[in-house]
């Protein structure tokens, strides 16, 4: 069997996390069965739907790499519905319903009252014609509900959860289109499914009743229901359901410094009993996805946890991979000595100027000496070889300093900061006149 997964996000808002792991997700399982990844653009709410939020789904998609083999518009596929509604109608499995929304409200709190399941009572099928007429004449319009069959046991072998089953009877006939004439999610999701050979549908835990209604429903119109993998959701690092984790999205992590592969590293592996590494390309997490590794409790998302692993990718980047988001002139050897002390890309801008711009920084009191000392000795060690080892051997000769209350007063007036990159090889980057220019300006 061909393996086809699909996204099918609703352009309604930008993705958070918790969509940008189901898309991964779906992604990793198609390339790593030589397969086809779809992204379906869910785009029947018409009034909700904006083209803008299309267009930023395809940019976020494509920052976290994952690339689409096809892209399907359900606004464009409204009479394939359509179709499948007349089908379903004439097997007695789909019927109009005319109550208003307060009057199932009424219904299910009565039920509720009486202690009972809220399941629509299915009176809409005890109307006559002549009562729909009559209805109609008042300017009802009916939604339509798709009929369940309370006498077909709906079970199904989850490739996480493991084996499924449901009740249809305690289940309401799930309404498939408004009042309006626009289209809930179920029945279209179910014919593209059909139609697009979507071989796994794999989606967050909360949808274990939707597969429930859908399976009849593909039964219902002659089909064979796709493998289903129902994930744990994410919950923020307190270890609940967090509203923070809607609002981070690919912006979000953009800002934060985040690297896309940093973020599918981590989105990949949480849930699961695999460790999470810092990779620097896909490859390995394509590899290693299996549904078999997924666990059933939550999956916790960590931002500091994530910052630490992208910082942990960073320090692996080739310079081929940055050198566009650097700035202009940084070489492959500046590249080389500052990533292991960076948490983001943008950070090496702060460095370049370390490197290659001018450093004015007096030191205190107690350490001028030493650094005019140093001055002296910088301005007559032979730069062709490595100047460092031999700037401080000469300074512990001199100055009779060694340790800390050396190399730290160095450090500061050379780059302005107690900590960074080893000395030996940030000082030929620097170059002989900015250190010599550096050294005098501390010395004062």
């Amino acid at each position: 069997m061909s393996v086809v997964t699909r996204f099918a996000p609703s352009p309604t808002g930008r993705l958070h996390v918790g969509n940008m792991r189901t898309a991964l997700h779906n992604w990793l399982w198609a390339r790593k069965a030589n397969g086809r990844f779809i992204l379906r653009i869910d785009d029947t709410d018409r009034e909700r739907s904006r083209e803008e939020h299309v267009e930023a789904i395809r940019a976020d998609l494509a920052w976290l790499g994952l690339d689409a083999d096809a892209e399907y518009r359900q606004s464009q596929r409204f009479d394939r519905y359509e179709a499948a509604l007349e089908r379903l109608e004439g097997a007695g499995r789909a019927y109009r319903a005319y109550e208003t929304g307060q009057e199932l409200e009424l219904k299910r709190k009565v039920l509720l009252g009486r202690g009972k399941p809220p399941v629509y009572d299915r009176a809409a099928l005890r109307l006559s014609e002549a009562d729909r007429t009559a209805l109609e004449a008042e300017g009802r319009r009916p939604h339509w509900r798709f009929k369940l069959d309370h006498g077909a046991r709906i079970e199904w072998d989850d490739l996480i959860r493991g084996h499924q089953h449901l009740d249809p009877a305690l289940l309401g006939d799930p309404v498939i289109r408004r009042e309006d004439g626009s289209w809930l999610y179920m029945l279209p999701s179910v014919v593209d499914d059909i139609e697009m050979a979507v071989s796994h549908v794999v989606r967050g835990e909360d949808h274990v009743t939707n597969t429930g209604l859908q399976i009849q429903m593909f039964g219902a119109l002659g089909a064979e229901p796709p493998a289903f993998a129902h994930e744990a959701l994410l919950v923020g690092s307190e270890g609940k359901l967090s509203k923070r984790l809607g609002s981070l999205g690919a912006d979000a992590m953009r800002e934060a410094g985040i690297e896309p592969v940093a973020l599918a590293a981590k989105l990949a592996r949480i849930g699961t009993s695999l460790p999470v590494e810092p990779v620097t390309s896909p490859a390995p997490l394509i590899e290693a996805f299996a549904f078999a590794t997924f666990g059933r409790a939550p999956a916790r998302f960590d931002m500091e946890e994530l910052a630490s692993l992208n910082a942990r990718i960073l320090h692996q980047l080739p310079f081929a991979e940055v050198e566009h988001r650097l700035p202009a002139g940084m070489g492959e050897a500046d590249w080389i000595t500052i990533r292991p002390n960076l948490r983001s890309v943008a950070d090496a801008a702060d460095w370049w100027e370390i490197l290659h711009g001018h450093v004015e920084r007096e030191a205190p009191a107690e350490d001028r000496e030493l650094l005019a000392a140093a001055a002296d000795a910088a301005g007559e060690i032979d730069w062709a070889e490595p100047p460092w080892p031999q700037l401080v051997a000469r300074l512990k000769e001199s100055t009779g300093r060694t340790g800390k209350a050396l190399f730290l007063p160095l450090r500061r007036a050379l780059t302005g900061r107690v900590s960074g990159p080893e000395m030996a090889t940030l000082l030929p980057l620097i170059g002989r006149e900015e250190t010599l220019a550096r050294l005098r300006s501390a010395a004062g």
